[in-house]
């Protein structure tokens, strides 16, 4: 497959039961993050606001989240439940998304961004 130019390209080249996932997945960052821009970063879905926030791509037999290292390691606890490594989480296809915990891993790196570009005190 070539490069998709947006997520909507991205989406619709899964299987139907991957696409519903993938577009679930789309909408609670969106919703968790309405000012942020969609782009394609790395060739998967990506948000971008103040910088780059996460990624999140379909793979076999899993959902793969990138929300930087941050926010595996602030989250850890509630991610415990599933495959993780230092900046990724694999969500299975055949389980519901934890939705709710996106949402809240979604926000932080919003918050993360958003600080890191508040200008600096002298």
């Amino acid at each position: 497959m070539s490069k998709p130019i947006n997520i909507d390209e991205y989406i619709a080249s899964f299987p139907k039961e991957t696409q519903k996932i993938l577009s679930q997945f789309r909408a609670t960052v969106k919703k968790a993050a309405p000012q942020a821009v969609e782009v394609i970063s790395y060739g998967i879905p990506a948000f971008k606001l103040n910088g780059l926030l996460v990624w999140f791509g379909a793979h076999t037999n899993h959902i793969g989240f990138y929300p930087r290292a941050s926010g595996i390691e602030m989250f850890k606890k509630e991610l415990a439940a599933y495959k993780s490594a230092k900046g990724s989480v694999r969500f299975p296809l055949d389980k519901p998304l934890p939705l709710a915990l996106i949402t809240k891993i979604v926000k932080f790196r919003v918050n993360e961004n958003n600080e890191r570009i508040k200008p600096k005190k002298k």
